[in-house]
């Protein structure tokens, strides 16, 4: 018994048949498994234009498993493309709408199992939240790491040497002819930004929780062997629907736990705390905020990979990708199924570690802790993120005086005509998933931050979010937003902030009887988007320490 047989078994369903063998199907392929391919193929991001010819590997797997393989489309968004203006807004809240379009694709297709074809930041784990919420068997398939950009024998990559540049460029360090050369040469090809951005590491997370194949995570996007890795997941897809094998049989707490390890110990991008609880919020999970910390505490960062590291993405599958940080992960991690038939200590036990730098030995790690802290105090009373591995020690301790923006906008114009200074702490509010609307990523001032040479010398606090890409002490998801009322609403210019990365503090330095009077005296701001789904999207969305998922 499938699933599709309610849209083409009976005699009822003679009106269903036909417009199915309308589309090609066979009589002989009516009988099998119908396994939808969820593609987010476009010719508008470097990361899924080569999608294509992994469709029809993946359909071809399905058709050696005996399944029928249909594609469906995904939207996808660049988050680099967006940065820096109105686009940045759809980035986040795209994720619900791609939740909500494959659940109904595939529910009013009555589809047997799910081929999750993705790559980019919000769409990997949109897929997957639909998946968790229909609990579907699936596996997620991405399109795998870009390589290197080259120029004059130097290795390049997106964020040092772009959106880093523009700050080097403005400060006088390179021409413009310079520049020019980095633009055109550091992206080369198809696949996700080359670094731990939030791409890589939601792929590095699905591997780790089970839910991809192994390899998938950092197979580049060029090689065969992302093409047979997709074939792979086609096959086997179909035997998880005759199993039927689905994520709640592979994805619970103990999963969990270990895609927060494996995240932790590469140094990942902050927005996996947004992404794996808003995945598990659709398997009835809840992740808190203080999980993350706990075993952020006692996970090492061993990799030390872009954009705070020296090393890139195919460093690491070279290296021999995620099934080696398993292997050295193992004391650590937790038993368990995945997708493949093979359980995480049987995919570690087999892996082979090519290089001690790239994923160096638990006991000499780059870092004591893991890649990302989660602090607390009179500004985010729910708590607040920082990728504490791209911060360097001497700063992960900050006392500043406050620079206030109610945009980000306001923000970048300030740094770029050099109006911030060494000890200033730059406040960015109503930037949050409701005043935003949709949580923007804020690389364009974190970048001409280091860009500028003031990555050491300034702190960044904000209610929004930060790319993958980002270094320094830039503190982002305060939680409650300025939109809600949130303490960093009452911030003002001058205003001392002491940041404490390792007590995990984040406090403004005023009496609590001043902090609540201030509160008392905020006005309701008008909404920044008043029509539309970001309208909709601002009323519905909850907070960013639940995962910024929508309500109702």
């Amino acid at each position: 018994m499938f699933r599709s047989d309610r849209a083409k078994k009976g005699l009822e369903k003679v009106g269903s048949r036909s417009l199915i063998y309308a589309t090609g199907v066979s009589k002989s392929e009516m009988g099998k498994p119908f396994i939808g391919i969820a593609s987010s193929f476009t010719d508008l991001v470097p990361g899924h234009t080569h999608m294509r010819a992994l469709e029809r590997s993946i359909e071809h797997g399905i058709y050696a498993g005996g399944g029928a393989a249909f594609v469906f489309g995904v939207p996808a968004i660049c988050d680099g493309v967006t940065m820096g203006h109105l686009g940045m807004h759809c980035s986040l809240p795209s994720r619900e709408l791609i939740a909500d379009m494959v659940e109904m694709v595939t529910t009013a297709h009555a589809l047997d199992g799910l081929i999750l074809l993705t790559n980019c930041d919000k769409i990997t784990p949109g897929m997957l939240m639909a998946a968790c919420r229909m609990d579907i068997p699936a596996i997620v398939v991405t399109g795998g790491p870009m390589l290197s950009g080259r120029s004059r024998m130097r290795r390049l990559s997106l964020v040092k040497d772009t959106f880093e540049a523009v700050g080097r460029y403005r400060a006088g360090e390179i021409t413009r002819e310079e520049l020019d050369e980095l633009e055109c040469n550091a992206c080369p090809g198809p696949g996700s930004c080359q670094g731990l951005y939030t791409a890589n590491t939601m792929a590095c997370i699905t591997e780790s929780i089970g839910i991809a194949m192994p390899g998938g995570a950092t197979a580049l996007a060029v090689s065969a062997k992302r093409e047979r890795i997709a074939y792979e997941s086609g096959e086997r897809v179909v035997e998880l629907v005759k199993k039927n094998m689905t994520p709640s049989k592979i994805m619970d707490m103990k999963s969990f736990e270990n895609a927060m390890r494996v995240d932790m110990a590469l140094g990942g991008s902050t927005n996996t705390v947004l992404h794996l609880t808003a995945i598990a919020h659709e398997l009835g999970i809840r992740l808190p905020l203080d999980m993350f910390d706990k075993i952020s505490r006692n996970t090492p960062h061993i990799s030390d990979i872009l954009p705070s590291g020296r090393y890139f993405m195919e460093d690491l599958e070279f290296a021999g990708g995620i099934p080696a940080v398993l292997k050295r992960l193992k004391p650590l991690l937790n038993d368990h199924m995945t997708v493949s038939g093979k359980t995480i200590f049987r995919l570690a036990d087999s892996a082979r570690i090519d290089d001690e730098e790239v994923i160096r030995p638990l006991n000499r790690p780059y870092h004591k802790e893991g890649g990302i802290a989660v602090l607390k105090g009179n500004i985010a009373p729910d708590g607040a993120v920082v990728k504490q591995t791209a911060v360097q020690e001497k700063i992960k301790r900050f006392t500043g005086k406050a620079k206030v923006f109610n945009s980000e906008e306001e923000a970048m114009k300030a740094i770029m005509t050099g109006k911030i200074k060494a000890g200033d702490c730059i406040v960015i509010r109503y930037e949050g998933p409701k005043g935003g609307p949709g949580m923007r990523e804020m690389l364009s001032p974190t970048a001409a931050i280091v860009g500028l040479g003031l990555a050491d010398k300034v702190a960044l606090i904000t209610d929004g979010r930060f790319s993958g890409g980002t270094q320094g002490p830039c503190i982002g998801h305060i939680s409650p937003e300025a939109a809600e009322g949130g303490p960093i609403a009452a911030i003002k210019n001058g205003d001392t902030i002491e940041i404490d990365i390792p007590s995990r503090k984040l406090e403004l330095k005023v009496s609590k009887s001043e902090l609540t009077k201030r509160l008392k005296a905020i006005k309701a701001q008008k909404p920044k988007i008043t029509t539309g789904y970001l309208a909709r999207y601002a009323k519905l969305v909850t907070s960013s320490s639940t995962g910024a998922v929508m309500k109702g």
